[in-house]
């Protein structure tokens, strides 16, 4: 049996992952904050599940969680840890709160060291090395290549996870355990659906209120068009089981608009296009 800790796995992205990993022999610990989540999972996934209850930003909880795996178990090694759970704070740098700020990292970038942490004896970081050590998967994004307007905080946090892999890549060469980011574009997951409850009347009386709602409007439009979560969980498959996987895999739904394009053009040229399509041109131009 091959085991895989999956975390964020209520909905979106995780859940589709645990679908394709349970279709494809894997058994899944997957981390969920409520129990109605957990039985959720365990309705659709029976025995090919084992639910974990923690909030990744806390410690004590986690290590709980890793417990619970070992004992489960035993001896053998995880085949992967895929760091999915993640939120996403908006707003405009010059005025968002920073206690969102502060707890948009948390989440997406302090989390998964804890999470990591813990798991990591589980997936072979050991002193005698075992034979077939785990995978981490970090789920980051095009954000974390490519930071937008008003995303400031999510893409600060990505940027900060891909260098965290690439670290953690390199420290446990020594263990054998490889270190693999995927950096998916929009995906058409519930997360779009929190986009209508945004609330940026906080920031209706600043110079922002214009561009914000061309942003929200941009992301509510074309957010549900991303990528269907199925071929996200195709991609973990793949990333945990191919012989000589990539160091970063970008998977978007328009590769050659949302992605070459982009990293072929200068900063400068891409800052006037979203100038242009956001309202974001010199005040009094």
């Amino acid at each position: 049996m091959k085991y895989v800790v999956v975390t964020g796995a209520s909905t979106g992205i995780g859940r589709a992952s645990v679908k394709t990993l349970t279709d494809n022999g894997f058994h899944v610990f997957g981390s969920v904050r409520k129990q109605e989540d957990a039985d959720s999972l365990t309705a659709e996934f029976g025995d090919k599940i084992t639910p974990l209850i923690f909030d990744v930003t806390d410690e004590a909880a986690v290590k709980a969680g890793a417990a619970q795996v070992k004992q489960a178990i035993g001896d053998a090694t995880l085949a992967g840890l895929v760091n999915n759970a993640g939120i996403a704070v908006s707003g405009p740098m010059m005025h968002i709160p920073i206690e969102e700020v502060r707890y948009q990292m948390e989440v997406n970038t302090i989390a998964p060291v804890i999470v990591t942490q813990a798991f990591l004896p589980l997936l072979g970081a050991t002193n005698p090395p075992v034979a077939n050590p785990g995978r981490i998967i970090n789920m980051s994004s095009v954000s974390g290549v490519n930071a937008a307007p008003f995303v400031g905080p999510y893409s600060m946090s990505k940027f900060a996870l891909e260098a965290l892999s690439e670290t953690l890549r390199r420290e446990l060469m020594i263990y054998g355990i490889d270190v693999i980011v995927i950096g998916p574009g929009p995906v058409a997951t519930p997360i779009w659906d929190k986009a209508e409850e945004v609330d940026i009347t906080p920031y209706e009386k600043t110079d922002y209120l214009g561009p914000l709602k061309a942003m929200l409007n941009y992301m509510l439009t074309n957010g549900p068009k991303g990528l269907a979560p199925s071929k996200l969980g195709e991609l973990v498959h793949h990333t945990l089981t191919t012989p000589n996987p990539k160091v970063r895999y970008p998977i978007v739904p328009n590769r050659l608009t949302d992605w070459i394009i982009p990293r072929m053009m200068s900063k400068r040229r891409l800052d006037k296009i979203l100038a242009g399509r956001l309202g974001l041109n010199k005040l009094g131009n």
